[in-house]
């Protein structure tokens, strides 16, 4: 206990917020409901855990159901935090809830080092790998070659992939859930949701020789009582030598673009374009990382495209995350 809360007074001592930043505190509410599933069936689930960190506080964890065994794990191949549950067969009901506290802060960073120091790629080649549907040679090597040609940075050729994928990739409302993020045929037909958009930048960094990630979180509401089922997002990190992690959301610019029916020429797309290169807004917290993902206890399925929806088996068979009103689930935002 000691231990624990020694932990507890050190992340809120280094949970520090600048005093220009905004931010944003509401109860998260995640309610799951999977007694109407077969009732021969041992039923399974995981769920991305919310854990604090530099930018976000979560604090006043409860948890409560009737499941038959639970725990907290992490991913083996990169410590995301997840949520673990079982009902065995015959279970009648099978109800979990998941609330905590959430305060997250505003992030931007535009103080960039002018000279960028020697690195190792080395020292960042998971950032640098392909994925299943996010290929690093090919058509997109070739496309990030042609956006790089002549920047010789980190941070140049970042920039240029930035722009390149604002002004040629769109928000398509018809996208299902946040998108799948096929790199390659998203190359061909360049409209998907903030997974798609997200994951092109991402392979186009990578192939450019910039490390970089998707992070896939949950957005925050703005009223004071809002459902937020619904409201996963993804948006992007690259690797900037000499200075860090640094966010980007091209996703959330085209977005507006669609949502205000925006020009990309309009000042108000030119402000968005700026602030989302190196900032993201407080209204969202973060879930989880990775992609093909093997969970732990392992799933019976595939490997995970991504972890930012919760995922469920029935007798070993999964359950579309996309449908909560057959996987069903509900989560909630409450002002504090």
């Amino acid at each position: 206990m000691k231990r624990f809360l020694l932990a507890m007074i050190t992340m809120t001592l280094l949970f520090a917020v600048p005093a220009w930043a905004k931010t944003r505190s509401g109860l998260v509410t995640m309610e799951f409901d999977l007694g109407g599933q077969p009732a021969g069936e041992v039923v399974r689930l995981w769920i991305p855990y919310p854990v604090s960190n530099q930018h976000q506080l979560i604090s006043k964890l409860r948890l409560n159901g009737d499941y038959a065994a639970t725990g907290v794990y992490t991913v083996p191949a990169n410590g995301t935090p997840l949520l673990y549950a079982e009902w065995p067969q015959g279970s009648k009901s099978r109800k979990l809830t998941l609330a905590f506290e959430v305060v997250r802060t505003e992030l931007r960073r535009t103080d960039f080092p002018a000279r960028e120091p020697a690195w190792n790629p080395t020292d960042y080649a998971e950032y640098l790998a392909p994925t299943s549907i996010g290929p690093t040679d090919g058509a997109v090597k070739e496309l990030a070659d042609r956006i790089v040609a002549g920047k010789t940075t980190v941070l140049e050729r970042t920039r240029a992939i930035y722009d390149w994928t604002v002004e040629n990739m769109y928000r398509d409302p018809e996208t299902i859930g946040c998108g799948k993020g096929d790199v390659c045929y998203l190359l061909i037909k360049p409209g998907g949701k903030c997974t798609d958009i997200s994951s092109v930048f991402v392979a186009l960094c990578r192939a450019a020789g910039v490390p970089a990630r998707e992070v896939f979180g949950l957005r925050l509401g703005k009223q004071a009582e809002q459902d937020i089922t619904t409201w996963q997002h993804c948006w992007t990190e690259f690797f900037l030598p000499g200075y860090g992690w640094v966010p980007a959301d091209p996703a959330d610019v085209l977005k507006a673009m669609l949502v205000e029916k925006l020009e990309l020429t309009s000042p108000r797309i030119a402000e968005l374009r700026d602030y989302f290169w190196g900032g993201i807004d407080a209204y969202r917290f973060q879930l989880a990382s990775g992609r093909d993902l093997v969970l732990n206890p392992a799933q019976a399925g595939e490997p995970l495209n991504t972890f930012g929806y919760p995922y469920a088996e029935v007798g070993g068979k999964p359950l579309n995350f996309y449908e909560p009103q057959n996987f069903v689930y509900r989560f909630s935002f409450n002002e504090l």
